[in-house]
């Protein structure tokens, strides 16, 4: 009986342990490298998306879903367990932990979501909002509905509204416009792309190589790959290429 017994309380505690690693791994936010993987572009169905930092204040208009029991239990793009219950939001760019406003436009509801997940990959819909979430704007008797969505924080937090241009932290894309053997041929490229485009911050980085070391010449500073190839293509640039800190 006394074996018996501690079998009992044995087993209870592995469940009780359970049970709060669990909790844990539902109510948490994703570390920053985790953070920074995110922040990758990806492709669904063909398409390719890119990930961008936002800033506070930003909006955006069009339809909002939701999505519940067939997903309940089940894992989002960040590895966070899905909680139909908590109010949450799948967006397909928008950074993971972004918090939104989300506004019923015909009815003027509005409820208030963390990004933890990527979609909806539906045409014309912009953010597919968890059980809970969606019940708070109306989506659980219409399913759809026009919405605009608007960025007040980020991290669990909303921001001040002093600090309208604030950014979510994320991986800094940028371009590499030059690679020289010689430090001095890599600080004149760097002043001079530093003196035409003084929007972007330029740097010299020093890499080993298998017979040396090579100095490379990076603008940082761009939200998104996709602005980084665009800066590349606008500026003729058929030797730079696309890095990442």
């Amino acid at each position: 009986m006394r074996a018996l017994a501690l079998s009992i309380v044995i087993l209870f505690a592995l469940l009780l342990l359970q049970g709060c690693s669990q909790k844990k791994t539902n109510t948490g936010y994703i570390t920053p490298n985790r953070h920074k993987a995110t922040m990758r572009s990806y492709t669904i169905a063909g398409k390719r998306y890119h990930p961008t930092p936002v800033h506070v204040g930003q909006k955006m208009r069009g339809v909002a879903s939701w999505y519940g029991p067939n997903f309940h239990g089940k894992r989002t793009s960040n590895g966070e367990v899905y909680n139909m219950y908590a109010k949450t939001a799948a967006h397909k760019t928008w950074p993971m932990d972004t918090i939104v406003e989300v506004k019923n436009l015909k009815t003027g509801q509005k409820t208030t979501v963390r990004i933890n997940d990527r979609g909806p990959f539906v045409a014309g819909r912009i953010i597919d909002c968890s059980f809970a979430a969606g019940k708070e704007i109306g989506l659980d008797k219409t399913g759809l509905a026009e919405v605009e969505i608007k960025v007040i924080g980020f991290s669990g937090k909303a921001a001040s509204t002093s600090v309208p241009q604030q950014k979510v932290l994320t991986g800094n894309f940028g371009v590499q416009v030059g690679a020289f053997r010689r430090l001095e041929g890599a600080h004149v490229y760097r002043l001079r792309y530093a003196s035409s485009h003084p929007k972007y911050k330029t740097m010299v980085k020093r890499s080993k190589i298998a017979d040396g070391e090579i100095y490379r010449v990076w603008m940082m500073g761009f939200a998104s790959e996709e602005e980084a190839r665009d800066f590349i293509a606008r500026n003729g640039l058929s030797g730079a290429s696309v890095v990442r800190q």
